[in-house]
């Protein structure tokens, strides 16, 4: 039990530094993003050139935008859910429902993992067309956002490990470390 606890508060330490580091990317790639849709707009209807590379690079920061905020939000509880049976259940056959969904989305997510990886190999033998940059860089955003993702994953089901064997108020998120 001690040595699950150390691994929760561990991996829930990684995780609030690294979705803290993520959530401050996020606030640059943002403006930046916001900065090359309005440069593009004053270009185009303004002095009539439209320029040929915002609509891509502001892609580009979209994804990877939503790249580094993603492990959070899944951590958070933050996306679309469908949890009308997982309430209904009691608390322990909850637990177990929600233990292995974590397991089926941890297999899921590391497999998308290793695509990712894949794919972002497989980037470099493409550029970008408008900002002529290694497609690689854009395609790195789907492994990281994965990875933290996953890591996120390994610590709610650990918490969830701890909720079955009794010790739910231990292991529960704690709303301040969201």
């Amino acid at each position: 039990m001690i040595v699950l606890m150390s691994l929760v508060k561990y991996l829930s330490s990684f995780n609030l530094m690294l979705h803290k580091v993520g959530r401050n990317i996020a606030w640059v790639l943002v403006t930046l993003m916001i900065s090359v849709i309005l440069l593009q707009v004053f270009f185009r209807y303004v002095l009539n050139n439209a320029l040929p590379w915002p609509e891509e690079a502001a892609r580009a920061l979209m994804i990877w935008m939503m790249a580094v905020v993603a492990g959070e939000a899944y951590r958070k509880g933050s996306f679309v859910a469908i949890d009308m049976l997982i309430l209904a259940l009691p608390d322990k056959a909850a637990s177990l429902l929600k233990l292995a969904l974590y397991l089926l989305a941890g297999l899921v997510l590391f497999k998308l993992f290793t695509l990712g990886i894949d794919f972002f190999e497989r980037g470099f033998r493409s550029r970008a067309a408008s900002i002529h940059i290694s497609r690689a860089w854009i395609y790195l955003a789907m492994p990281v956002c994965f990875f933290t993702m996953l890591l996120s994953n390994i610590e709610l089901v650990l918490r969830e490990i701890g909720c079955l064997l009794g010790k739910a108020d231990e292991y529960a998120l704690n709303f301040k470390e969201k």
